[in-house]
């Protein structure tokens, strides 16, 4: 199969590089294209599985060039996605609206046989009162606050429209809970941490209390076994939605054994949003309040779709999963791709991290 990654330099598209490599190792054959705005350095592992194309999907400038890339595939799997900087909302409406819009166009009008957006836990509406688990009938009109989840819900409602116009187009949507994995610590910790925050001590030096919204609940995918969900999507030609994140729930008690607390601080829901909010006017960190929103609001999801009809099975267990994120905080970790970058590697025109 032909099979085209747009953001294939980001966390997800390295984590699919490395599950497509696999697949070619066991004789699947897949030819494998990425599309990324900067390109990893250098041929190693996966990043050599790919034939590599330097493009910016929401350039209308580049959109010929964006068609002439798809053509003749047979998948194409849309990861393009911005998060930060969220100072600048109009360059994420740009990249994540104007982008999916022509990915879509260019797979619709170049006859690809199968799009496969990579969506997200937070298209959903707000969790339901009895906090049961949710499956991917559970409706995509997100938390309005959050701009990161808006766009997510409006995608989803443009690939809405395309399997309505375009039936013999297969799409699937995948929505993954918060995705994590050794090789994206350094980009977790810029986008989400900011430079105040000493990575190298997380979970390391102990932690007296630990202030957290009161009943936090959260669910993580390895991105490992995200990829492996991809994978099978695109190799069984499925549609529709799937939900995937791995096993258990986490809660307070296992985020703050993880960072070694003495002891949990439940903080009433008004009280944190508000020191988060007053902290990002600060520029304390990079986090919209709106993320606050979003983690407090999602629904915990049901994944026995992707489980039964894929035969998915994820390999990591959450708290193993946290516990390799911040181990790979802690070491700066980090690939050869500029969004992967070690923190200790500072980008062109800017100031190395902690």
């Amino acid at each position: 199969m032909r099979i085209v990654v747009t953001g294939a330099s980001g966390s997800v598209g390295t984590a699919l590089l490395r599950r497509l490599s696999q697949r070619n190792a066991e004789g699947a054959g897949h030819e494998v294209v990425g599309i990324a705005r900067r390109l990893p350095t250098g041929d190693r592992a996966p990043y050599d599985v790919a034939e590599w194309v330097s493009l910016d999907v929401a350039d209308p400038a580049q959109e010929e060039r964006l068609r002439s890339t798809v053509r003749g595939a047979d998948a194409v799997v849309h990861a393009a996605w911005l998060i930060q900087p969220a100072r600048q909302p109009a360059e994420l409406a740009r990249v994540n609206l104007a982008g999916s819009r022509a990915v879509v166009r260019a797979a619709r009008e170049e006859g690809v046989g199968q799009l496969v957006h990579l969506s997200s836990i937070g298209a959903y509406a707000p969790r339901p009162p009895q906090d049961h688990r949710v499956d991917e009938s559970w409706p995509t009109t997100g938390v309005p606050t959050s701009q990161y989840s808006r766009e997510k819900v409006a995608v989803e409602a443009h690939l809405d429209v395309l399997e309505a116009q375009a039936p013999g187009l297969t799409v699937a949507r995948v929505r993954p809970a918060l995705v994590f994995q050794r090789d994206s610590a350094s980009e977790i910790a810029r986008y989400f941490a900011g430079a105040l925050v000493p990575a190298r001590v997380l979970g390391r030096l102990p932690l007296p209390v630990l202030p957290l919204p009161r009943g936090v609940r959260i669910q993580l995918v390895h991105a490992d076994d995200l990829a492996d969900g991809l994978v099978r999507i695109v190799e069984q030609r499925a549609g529709g939605a799937f939900n995937l994140a791995d096993e258990p729930v986490l809660g307070g008690r296992d985020i703050a054994g993880a960072l070694n607390a003495g002891r949990l601080l439940a903080v009433p829901h008004a009280l944190g949003r508000a020191a988060v909010a007053a902290t990002y006017r600060a520029h304390v960190h990079p986090v919209q309040p709106g993320w606050y929103d979003l983690a407090l609001s999602v629904p915990l999801m049901d994944t026995g779709r992707a489980r039964s009809e894929l035969g998915w099975q994820p390999r990591h267990a959450a708290a193993d999963v946290l516990a390799e994120l911040l181990a790979g905080m802690r070491a700066h970790a980090g690939t050869t791709s500029p969004a992967l970058r070690s923190r200790s590697v500072a980008a062109p025109g800017s100031r190395v991290g902690t």
